[in-house]
């Protein structure tokens, strides 16, 4: 039964990471850029694109600690996820029937889309607690990110497939072909979401209350000032923020950044479908990683592997480095992000994870909304796409000098 239920809830991310693959990294910048903003320069389709993950992300802001605390009154971490993940799979449906050139319309259900998925993620990230027991969480959060990969990875795969060779499956164009993706994705999103409804329960609700939604804003006040009073949660949820920054804006952003140097969209779309294939391992190994070295020492390995991307990514001009660049982030990007989770975990009270969970996401939403929109903002100033790249830079050493402060539990 128990791992039963951990397979379950990690089918969760093999299905929802289809959108932050085919969706959020891939098909949506590049169908933006060339099709629904087709009129704009691509200094204003950046900027507008920027602004459309910025403004989502800065209503996540406000949403991610009031989802947390009415996801532990009562039990209702699982009702919260399906809730956002069947907007978000909606959302996602709906970008089925946007004209070309309605980029407004376009961008709107795009960022809808993104606060389902971001959303789903608090409930998602605090059910940990409930699936596993301590020892397992770095192996157990690596599978959700493993599965991720493995899940998103193939249907992408299909998806580029039905873009390059539409004919193949009897679609009229590769336009149609990006369409029916977003199609794709909505439906595999909804469809392993169901794993998780019918077989992951939760083990540590709080009681209910009466006025949850005022008892929710209350504890939000409360529970700020509580995640503060937990001095080496607090210094890692800092940590946390500056350097999940560079994670977001590389994830949000690198399709549009390469668009915008010259790169052809097929290259692009192949580097991301090779990141995907290079994940499913490395996220499994930054698990054994965190179980043997510490979760601790995997971030500040992943840490100064994304530096280098950076520097890297600054100075590319050909071909076979976005493909180097792709390689060295599917290494990475699923380890720093499960082993932050399980790491984070370890930090909090078990009873209250739905809450500490909530801060968390909520520092990883406003993160988001400072990265894309920088680069956006620096490339219109300059009028130079690579001007903006060195910044993310400054924030992953920031990330790692207050990550050098945290203890872990285990080592006092």
């Amino acid at each position: 039964m128990s791992r039963r239920r951990q397979i379950a809830w990690a089918f969760y991310d093999w299905g929802n990471s289809a959108f932050a693959t085919t969706v959020m990294a891939g098909f949506f910048p590049v169908f933006f850029k060339a099709y629904w903003a087709g009129g704009l320069k691509a200094t204003d389709s950046t900027f507008w694109l920027g602004l459309g993950n910025s403004a989502a992300s800065t209503l996540m802001i406000l949403l991610a600690p009031l989802i947390g605390a009415l996801a532990d009154q009562g039990g209702n971490k699982k009702r919260m996820l399906v809730t956002f993940g069947f907007l978000g799979a909606l959302m996602t449906l709906s970008l089925f029937v946007v004209a070309a050139g309605n980029w407004p319309l376009a961008l709107l259900l795009y960022a809808l889309g993104l606060i389902g998925f971001s959303g789903s993620l608090v409930p998602y990230d605090a059910l940990l607690v409930d699936v596993a027991e301590e020892a397992e969480w770095d192996r157990v959060s690596a599978l959700g990110y493993a599965l991720g990969y493995l899940g998103g990875g193939l249907l992408f795969a299909l998806n580029v497939a039905m873009v390059s060779r539409p004919a193949w499956f009897g679609l009229a164009g590769s336009a149609e072909a990006v369409r029916f993706s977003f199609l794709m994705v909505g439906v595999w999103w909804a469809l392993f979401t169901l794993p998780l409804l019918f077989w992951v329960q939760e083990r540590h609700p709080a009681p209910p209350r009466d006025g949850v939604l005022r008892g929710a804003l209350k504890e939000i006040r409360d529970n700020l000032r509580e995640v503060r009073g937990h001095r080496m949660a607090f210094l890692f949820l800092l940590a946390y923020w500056l350097y999940i920054d560079g994670v977001d804006t590389i994830v949000r952003m690198a399709v549009d950044y390469g668009m915008a140097i010259g790169f052809q969209p097929g290259d692009l779309l192949g580097a991301l479908l090779l990141t995907q294939l290079v994940g499913v391992p490395a996220a499994l190994a930054f698990g054994w990683i965190g179980g043997r070295l510490g979760a601790k020492s995997g971030i500040m390995i992943a840490l100064a592997v994304y530096s280098l991307v950076i520097v890297w990514a600054w100075s590319m001009n050909q071909k076979w480095e976005f493909y180097g660049l792709a390689v060295m982030i599917g290494l990475v990007q699923g380890g720093i992000q499960s082993l932050s989770r399980s790491f984070y975990a370890r930090l909090i009270p078990s009873d209250r994870a739905g809450v500490f969970f909530g801060v968390y996401n909520m520092l990883g939403k406003f993160a988001a909304v400072i990265g894309p929109l920088l680069v956006g903002l620096v490339g219109v100033v300059t009028g130079s796409s690579r001007s903006g790249i060195l910044a993310i830079l400054l924030l992953f050493i920031a990330g790692a000098v207050v990550l050098r402060q945290v203890r872990a539990p285990e080592t006092g």
